[in-house]
């Protein structure tokens, strides 16, 4: 809980000084075209990923599978979607990086990893 509040005053000021260090560099305008720009362009990523993604997930179900990976997928989509249409350029990044596939797999490993050893510790359960 305390890395939340860490983050919640980290983020906002990181994303101040990267505005301010941007509108003083390219100017006011290109910096606010740029943040409308990753907004409109996080928004059609997000959609076109999300679909594929649900399409994955109704294929997996069609074969009989538990559609896992397209649960966590759908999870770094939602997140990565919800940044991008943050303004500011630092959650942009991380945005991006969430929303493509190469480095989605990365962020996917250490969320498995993260719920396998929730689940060795017994403080997450599976409800059948």
């Amino acid at each position: 809980m305390r890395y939340f509040f860490l983050l919640l005053i980290a983020i906002p000021a990181a994303e101040i000084a990267v505005l301010l260090l941007s509108g003083k560099t390219i100017g006011v305008w290109p910096t606010l075209l740029l943040i409308l720009a990753t907004g409109v362009i996080g928004a059609y990523l997000a959609k076109r990923e999300g679909l594929q993604t649900i399409r994955n997930a109704q294929e997996q179900l069609r074969h009989g599978q538990i559609p896992g990976s397209a649960v966590l997928d759908g999870i770094c989509i939602l997140i990565g979607g919800v940044l991008l249409l943050t303004p500011g350029f630092v959650t942009d990044i991380v945005g991006f990086f969430l929303l493509f596939p190469p480095t989605r797999k990365f962020v996917k490993l250490l969320m498995l990893g993260y719920i396998k050893k929730r689940i060795e510790r017994g403080n997450f359960k599976i409800i059948r």
